[in-house]
């Protein structure tokens, strides 16, 4: 889908840009300063406007966005006046003629309702006013209409219909990307409120059970294990960033680890690797505790004797590697296969396939988990997390120690 509306853009601008500008604008002789042709002169002006409307008009259609993106378009299209509303609204206007607003705004249900544009002459006894014909094409978002963009000139022209047509295209395009946003933020939180109800309520339960029977015998050590159970409920069901730091995320598995460790003592051991460079990078809020929680739950499933994890961050150049393995029952992979695939739900409720589908969906499909398991064989699970990747980045601050 973004790969579509990517090139829809990229198609509509230059059209803009050639058909446009120069038909509306005579070709004028180069000065010493002008770089390239008119042609490439006049697209550059186009794309560098539209680069500049476009961040308002990805926040969605509001009067702030509006107001900030109008002054772009109506230079953009070169036009006197031009304003952008809602289905209810307008909700911004620039340049002359401010006072077609009410006029314009009875013209909107027809075009709102039907999503067809359309052309008609301005009734104005003002004879300073410069604008006499309006041009009003709907702003429509998956076959839904979200506003209008309408833009005024002196008279009527085929060139000026088009040109607006596919203005209103384009900021169709910025507005659906808006939405594809919101949904993706929508959609992290509510896989990041899925993560947390997937926190077993047996891990809670035997937590605080183990906690309890420290309480007489060594109350210091029952109070040390309070507070690490304090520190990972806290970090889980914290409210602020889609993002963390892989030195947070490694310092509530700790936490984690710590509380599992009290309850089945000498029958888990854990190993860490950390290279210290990689702890600043940013990466999915809960990514990596589920992967350990997986380990430890497979590790010890069916298991008398002891069962070690190693976890290792290593840097990779670009990117950390993170290799989360453990020595447990391991798995089929057909079954693990049709887990990813979300066909079947894994017993315990260990999330792999949320986090799989969240990797893949922050840092694209050649990201996603790479599992190597067979049954009585183990399980390695390896996560490759980009150290610099745009729109991902952690408020968090690493403090020492």
């Amino acid at each position: 889908m973004s790969g579509f509306l990517a090139g829809l853009c990229i198609a509509i601008l230059p059209c803009l840009a050639v058909g446009f500008w120069l038909g509306r604008r005579t070709a004028r002789p180069q000065s010493l300063g002008d770089l390239g042709t008119p042609v490439e002169h006049a697209t550059f002006q186009t794309l560098h406007t539209a680069s500049l409307a476009a961040p308002p008009l990805r926040a969605g259609l509001t009067e702030e966005t509006a107001r900030k993106s109008a002054g772009r378009l109506r230079t953009l299209l070169g036009t006197d006046a031009l304003c952008l509303t809602d289905r209810e609204q307008l909700l911004a206007w620039d340049g002359v003629g401010a006072h077609h607003r009410t006029e314009i705004m009875a013209r909107l249900a027809g075009p709102l309702d039907t999503g067809r544009g359309e052309a008609f002459p301005l009734t104005c006894d003002a004879p300073d006013c410069p604008v006499r014909w309006a041009v009003l094409t709907p702003l429509t978002v998956d076959d839904r209409v979200h506003g209008a963009l309408v833009v005024c000139a002196p008279r009527e022209s085929a060139v000026l219909v088009r040109a607006a047509g596919e203005v209103a295209r384009w900021v169709s395009v910025q507005l659906e990307l808006a939405d594809l946003d919101d949904s993706r933020t929508r959609l992290i939180e509510a896989e990041i409120k899925a993560l947390r109800a997937q926190i077993s309520p047996h891990f809670i339960f035997n937590s605080l059970a183990v906690i309890a029977s420290f309480v007489r015998t060594d109350p210091e050590r029952a109070r040390e294990l309070l507070l690490e159970f304090a520190d990972f409920t806290r970090y889980s069901f914290r409210r602020h960033g889609d993002f963390t730091t892989l030195a947070d995320e490694l310092h509530a598995i700790d936490h984690y680890l710590a509380l599992v460790r009290a309850r089945f003592g000498d029958r888990l051991s854990v190993t860490l690797q950390i290279a210290p460079e990689v702890l600043p990078v940013a990466l999915p809020f809960l990514c990596l505790q589920p992967l350990v929680e997986n380990a430890v739950k497979h590790g010890l499933e069916g298991k008398a004797d002891k069962c070690h994890i190693q976890i290792t961050a290593q840097d990779a150049g670009a990117e950390a590697l993170v290799v989360i393995e453990d020595d447990g029952a391991g798995m089929d992979p057909a079954l693990l296969r049709r887990i990813l695939a979300g066909e079947v739900s894994p017993s315990g409720g260990i999330g792999l396939s949320n986090v799989d589908d969240r990797l893949r969906q922050v840092y694209g499909d050649d990201h996603g988990l790479v599992i190597e398991t067979a049954p009585g064989a183990g399980m390695k699970i390896s996560a490759r997390l980009p150290k610099y990747q745009p729109g991902v980045h952690s408020a968090a601050r690493l403090t020492p120690g």
